[in-house]
């Protein structure tokens, strides 16, 4: 029955499915059900690879068993029931965002989080927040604003006459992760550089290791470029934009061309 709580059997359902092949919507079809009951219970349980149906079932049981003292949960995105927003179809959207961040690489958990972050109108939330919004334990949201930290996509500040902490992320999230690509781009080339070096530049692997090198070493630079060029700051010329793009993509050549081998002719 639509809003009741799925059971064992249509999660067996669901597994099916996927073992299937089929999408979301179809599967949903199946069980008279919204996809958005679909897609959250896939992206919650291990998404489309990771599902089943046992392990499904026990961890809703183990989250209603918390839930019962924990506070009330909300949606994950920011709508209210008086803003115009869907709050079901905002709550779809991050779930599939969140899934869509944990097909490109990132774990479920800190897609999540990063989503429900992304999608607030304010674009900051504290620690208790994240707990109620998400369901899950505060151990959880703790890993997951670690990883984020260290990927530089959230910030922390302290609310104004309080030791409490709001997670924050700020609206060039964007440029700050491609910035955080050219630079992993800047590190492989070096690595490259290093193997090309011991392999000898003559040698077939090492003249593949020294294309690899000047390869992602111009892509470095190129990501900073294109970065800068597309943001935007208040009050700042163009021009001087584009002065700080070239200054910054020359930093990240420069650092990698140092020593660098060049291409096979």
């Amino acid at each position: 029955m639509p809003g009741a709580r799925l059971t064992q059997e249509e999660r067996r359902r669901i597994a099916a499915g996927l073992t299937a092949g089929l999408g979301y919507g179809e599967i949903a079809r199946g069980l008279a059900r919204p996809a958005s009951t679909v897609t959250r219970e896939i992206a919650r349980n291990g998404g489309p690879s990771g599902y089943r149906a046992d392990n499904a079932q026990r961890a809703t049981a183990r989250r209603s068993r918390r839930g019962r003292s924990a506070l009330p949960r909300v949606p994950e995105g920011s709508a209210r029931p008086d803003d115009g927003r869907d709050p079901a179809a905002l709550e779809e959207y991050a779930a599939r965002l969140a899934e869509l961040l944990a097909h490109l690489g990132m774990p479920r958990m800190v897609g999540r989080v990063l989503a429900c972050l992304y999608l607030t109108d304010s674009g900051s939330l504290t620690a208790t927040d994240l707990v109620r919004r998400l369901g899950v334990s505060p151990a959880s949201v703790s890993k997951a604003i670690g990883y984020l930290e260290g990927q530089q996509l959230v910030r922390r500040e302290k609310e104004g006459g309080s030791h409490r902490e709001r997670y924050v992320v700020d609206d060039d999230i964007w440029y700050r992760a491609l910035l955080a690509s050219a630079r992993r781009n800047t590190l492989l080339a070096e690595f490259a550089r290093d193997g090309a070096d011991l392999l000898g530049a003559a040698t077939p692997a090492g003249a593949r290791m020294a294309e690899a090198s000047v390869f992602l070493e111009h892509m470095g630079a190129d990501i900073v470029r294109a970065a800068q060029r597309r943001r935007r700051r208040p009050g700042e010329a163009g021009e001087a934009g584009e002065a700080d793009a070239i200054e910054e993509a020359d930093a990240v050549e420069e650092a990698g061309n140092e020593g660098a081998p060049g291409p096979r002719a």
